[in-house]
């Protein structure tokens, strides 16, 4: 795995030399756009339409519109000098309960390695912070971007997640949930609680695949091998009419599946 950012992760007056690795990595299928007559790749041109040619990476900058068709432009050398100790360092700003980080300020995730020499100190931070549980906030510039940080610990890494700032995450105020408008009995709520019960499981992200990807694979295999292409039927699923009556069909239907994947794994432990 290749490192994207070399830099240190400084806490108090310890900084810890570190290397950011990628945490995830889409798995998408690619598409290219083509020509539909004669199926030829399309390209994309930079193109000046004043000077009527195509232009080069290098003669590219970055222009800011502070007014309708007024620009500043900014180069390399000025980003290299904005004042900021972010550009080389990961800078923890606060340590926090763990449970108090709300996953919703998240955005990318990233697995921090020690570089040479900086073990000991990776650990013994490591080793604090999960005696204590807690993550830290921190700031990084990424890319020319200073971002907001989370550096938690996961299966023993340090693991650091970028995070929007509080302004960029849009509150839910505002939308009608039909709180005011709906009352749920009871019952109602006794028969959504044991459905919800009775489909509890432990966590397993290796159990849920992308059933669309394999779907989209085999159509294209399909395609390549010049097979006919058959329509899967959609479900039917039609509008709840009496929400007790849906409640206790779909409990009902997941005892049923639990009975039958509890003698599955009864018939595997005996052979």
């Amino acid at each position: 795995m290749r490192s994207l950012w070399k830099g240190s992760l400084g806490f108090g007056l310890v900084n810890i030399p570190i290397r950011m690795y990628a945490a995830t990595g889409k798995q998408d299928i690619k598409f290219r756009y083509l020509h539909k007559e004669c199926l030829t790749p399309i390209q994309y041109e930079k193109r000046c339409p004043a000077c009527e040619r195509e232009i080069t990476n290098d003669e590219i900058v970055w222009g800011y519109e502070y007014e309708k068709g007024r620009f500043v432009v900014l180069d390399e050398e000025d980003f290299d000098r904005l004042p900021l100790h972010t550009t080389k360092t990961i800078e923890i700003l606060d340590f926090v309960s763990t449970a108090e980080v709300d996953k919703a300020y998240w955005d990318r995730m990233y697995y921090l390695e020690p570089a040479e020499g900086g073990a000991k100190a990776y650990q013994l931070l490591l080793g604090a912070m999960q005696q204590l549980d807690r993550s830290a906030i921190a700031k990084v510039t990424l890319r020319s971007r200073e971002s907001l940080a989370t550096v938690w610990v996961r299966s023993g890494v340090l693991v650091l997640s970028t995070m929007f700032y509080a302004g960029e995450v849009r509150s839910a105020q505002g939308l009608n949930i039909g709180a005011d408008t709906i009352t749920v009995t009871d019952k109602e709520q006794e028969l959504a609680v044991k459905l919800i019960e009775e489909l509890t499981t432990s966590f397993k992200p290796e159990r849920y695949t992308s059933d669309y990807r394999t779907a989209l694979s085999e159509l294209i295999a399909a395609k390549v091998a010049g097979a006919d292409v058959k329509e899967v039927p959609s479900v039917a699923r039609t509008q709840v009419v009496d929400l007790m009556e849906a409640l206790r069909a779909s409990l009902q239907e997941a005892q049923l599946e639990q009975k039958k994947a509890t003698k599955r794994t009864r018939k595997e432990k005996v052979g």
